[in-house]
């Protein structure tokens, strides 16, 4: 039954690291951009959620409050793109990595100026109790996290590969050249898979802040995620969560079975193990181009 715990426990906080992944993996594979600002990104969403949820702040209702954050760090996501990044349109990777880590810390003291740096709890419907099963404790929180996430990344998956806008996407991201001469706006398209990005970190900060208190530090998790991003594969959507539960697992376990500290670095260790033995990831699909 501890087994069992663990893994529930593992596989619950494995998909919030897959969701934040997730928001990775979509910029990268319309853009070929890295967004290291991401986890900070469900970190707002979280707290944005929190002012519109809880009753000293603003007291919505949950279910209507959820989906206006969401729409809100869409908005957010899609203005960042308009007003900041296609100004760097032709400059290397590097700066958007330096631009998205500056962000980063702005988004944290800007949700700790606004809410505190205090730990706060969402006034959540999702966290209603638990379930006893068979000696396995199951939160309700837990449960809607794993269902969320399956569900959003099926959906994903399915708009990249089966809708004219997501293949749009992709062919944007393999060239930008040829894609702008097939007609397709190269612009608008990046800036509404940042959009995306935004609204799917939301979701997993609302998701987050379900399970327990939630800080401007909590964006931090992105790191963990990003992890979670290369171990599955980057670039591939079900890599994505697949290396996000890996992540989730991982921790738990060490920490039950390995000394004190070891769950910090366990994953950064099987990080270090994949880009060794398979630097693109355990699900990627490497594709060779025929001249």
């Amino acid at each position: 039954m501890e087994v069992v715990q663990l893994l529930v426990s593992g596989l619950a906080n494995g998909c919030v690291y897959g969701l934040i992944a997730l928001g990775f993996v979509l910029i990268y594979k319309a853009t070929e951009q890295v967004n290291f600002a991401q986890g900070d990104f469900m970190m707002l969403g979280a707290f944005v959620t929190l002012g519109l949820t809880n009753a000293h702040y603003m007291g919505l209702p949950f279910w209507v409050a959820a989906p206006l954050a969401i729409a809100i760090m869409a908005v957010l996501g899609y203005l960042l793109d308009f007003f900041v990044l296609r100004h760097l349109f032709g400059q290397s990777q590097v700066a958007v990595v330096i631009l998205t880590i500056a962000l980063g810390f702005v988004i944290r003291f800007v949700a700790g100026a606004i809410w505190s740096h205090e730990p706060q709890t969402l006034e959540s419907p999702l966290a209603i109790g638990d379930f006893n099963v068979g000696g396995v404790v199951l939160g309700m929180a837990d449960i809607a996290v794993i269902v969320v996430t399956v569900l959003l990344t099926f959906f994903l998956y399915q708009f990249f590969q089966r809708t004219k806008l997501g293949l749009a996407m992709q062919a944007a991201s393999q060239n930008q050249m040829a894609a702008y001469f097939m007609g397709i706006p190269v612009k608008r398209v990046q800036g509404m898979i940042w959009g995306l990005s935004g609204a799917t970190a939301a979701v997993a900060g609302i998701l987050f802040a379900s399970k327990g208190a939630i800080d401007p530090n909590a964006g931090l998790l992105g790191i963990k995620a990003f992890a979670a991003a290369v171990i599955g594969g980057f670039g591939s959507l079900p890599g994505a969560l697949m290396g996000g539960l890996i992540v989730g697992v991982i921790e738990p376990f060490a920490a039950r079975y390995l000394a004190a500290g070891y769950s910090q670095i366990a994953p950064y260790a099987l990080l270090l193990f994949v880009l060794v033995f398979r630097p693109h990831g355990l699900f990627s699909q490497v594709r060779t181009k025929k001249v």
